[in-house]
């Protein structure tokens, strides 16, 4: 199953590259020692979010962005239906963040998850994202960006020494995440990324693993200048004898952009937020309903 999706991704990202045109009118021309002008495609995604994960995006020098994020509960299945409003009632997570744009290039992030419960919760990330190439509308084909964060929460630890969260030493509350993110945008309005991902816990349960390796691939789609669909999905590769019962992460979402606001209204079988929740706990099987809505606000402010 894994060789045909991996073979799948190959012949349409192959597809892109032989077919798509250029037509770029977000660009960004910079003057070079030698007074040549390199334009660099800007605005290969309009957030530095896609859905779950991080784009290729980072925020400009100076600019300070304030996120709100919120995921429900289930919209059908056994936790759905009208009894929750179709997962209004509930709430799977919430997370709010600062995130600052060093350079143009080097960003920094710090951010507050309620948490799943499964296993964490009070969880707190950071970040840092630097973008090491820009794609050119004439010269570098892809941008690549870099991407490191860990993890730590300081829920109150469970008395039952089965759990994860019966966490028997400090530093098994800790983990990590890095991250390889490449995008190439075709033309105003498709942009593609694949997201080659590691995270690291501390301490797992007996059927996990320490250690896991995913690839992450979005999609980009713009409907009008300021709007566009999006699409997600992560696949965790692992030990077929582990994680019996593991799902992978899959999303859609519609993204409109306007007045220094980013709004992103999405649908995932994720329940929460940063890489070390939706990679290696997403337990949702999308076919049983078991898919929620959520949203993002982000809203920056530019140093004066």
């Amino acid at each position: 199953m894994v060789k045909k999706i991996a073979i799948l991704f190959t012949v349409v990202a192959s597809a892109f590259l032989t077919r798509a045109q250029y037509e770029e009118t977000d660009t960004l021309s910079t003057e070079t020692a030698d007074s040549s002008v390199v334009e660099r495609v800007e605005h290969t995604f309009h957030s530095t979010r896609i859905i779950n994960g991080h784009s290729i995006e980072t925020l400009h020098q100076g600019v300070l962005e304030f996120r709100v994020e919120h995921r429900f509960g289930d919209i059908a299945g056994d936790d759905g239906g009208a009894q929750t409003l179709f997962g209004l009632d509930n709430s799977a997570d919430i997370r709010i963040a600062f995130e600052y744009g060093v350079t143009d290039k080097l960003m920094l992030g710090l951010g507050r998850s309620k948490g799943t419960g499964s296993p964490y919760k009070s969880l707190l990330d950071g970040f840092v994202k630097y973008r090491v190439l820009d794609q050119e509308v004439k010269g570098f084909p892809f941008s690549l960006a870099m991407v490191g964060g860990a993890f730590y929460t300081y829920m109150k630890a469970s008395e039952d020494e089965s759990q994860v969260a019966h966490f028997p030493e400090w530093d098994h509350r800790l983990s990590y995440s890095l991250q390889m993110n490449v995008a190439k945008k075709f033309g105003d309005r498709l942009s593609l990324a694949l997201m080659p991902t590691t995270i690291h816990r501390n301490l797992v349960a007996n059927n996990d693993a320490n250690t896991l390796f995913s690839l992450g691939v979005a999609l980009r789609c713009g409907i009008t200048s300021t709007t566009a669909m999006l699409l997600e999905y992560y696949h965790v590769f692992s030990d077929p004898d582990l994680r019996d019962g593991f799902k992978n992460s899959l999303g859609i979402a519609f993204e409109w952009v306007t007045f220094g606001h980013n709004f992103t209204i999405h649908l995932t079988n994720s329940r929460g937020f940063g890489e070390v929740q939706f990679i290696p706990y997403t337990f949702e099987d999308w076919l049983k309903g078991q898919f929620r809505l959520g949203f993002c606000i982000g809203r920056k402010f530019q140093r004066g």
